[in-house]
């Protein structure tokens, strides 16, 4: 009687730990957009769309501190529009895209910041400076994706750069210094088949 208790308590521990453990989101290129916003001398707000980012989006709901962000943006994806735009901006005296070709985020720390909000704390790099950032992040939606019919989940995330911190300081002070970030992402979850081996009956 004292093992089956044993075996039983052991079961339910098992399965309560599983339960609880966080769960890794592939980021959805289609569904996920960075937007760099700025000041061209006071006239205007321009913007540029950053897009196929990839990554994944690591999230525990019950321990945010396990949660974890690890992300790639491609600088082929960059889109403001305007096609000569694109051309200036891929120039050696702005992102050099030819020698950087990807901006690249990895989270260090994650913490609640209210109800449905988190602060991640990580390491941005961008032309090869890597700078501390934080970002103020919204989690719109968790649960099962309707199309994809998997777990999913979705945030909104806003932070400010200083472009001249990461060797970009053309044009500033004319052309504002400070860039506002706006993210939108969906990720999913894997596949419920997914890493299982095909040959085992």
């Amino acid at each position: 009687m004292l093992k089956r208790l044993v075996l039983a308590v052991s079961l339910a521990a098992a399965s309560t730990i599983a339960i609880a453990a966080p769960v890794t989101y592939k980021i959805d290129p289609n569904h996920t957009d960075v937007i760099a916003s700025w000041s061209h001398m006071g006239f205007s707000n321009p913007v540029a769309h950053f897009g196929q980012v990839d990554g994944t989006i690591t999230y525990d709901p019950k321990n945010v501190g396990q949660s974890s962000v690890n992300v790639t943006i491609p600088l082929s994806g960059m889109n403001s529009h305007v096609e000569a735009f694109d051309a200036h901006l891929r120039k050696a005296e702005l992102f050099d895209a030819e020698k950087f070709p990807n901006i690249t985020f990895r989270s260090t720390k994650v913490e609640a910041a209210g109800e449905g909000r988190l602060r991640v704390i990580g390491d941005l790099t961008v032309k090869g400076v890597t700078k501390p950032a934080v970002l103020e992040v919204k989690l719109n939606k968790m649960g099962e994706h309707p199309m994809a019919k998997r777990p999913a989940i979705g945030f909104d995330a806003t932070t400010t750069l200083k472009r001249s911190d990461f060797g970009i300081a053309y044009a500033v002070p004319a052309v504002s210094d400070g860039v506002q970030i706006r993210i939108t992402t969906e990720a999913l979850a894997p596949k419920a088949d997914q890493g299982t081996d095909k040959k085992a009956k």
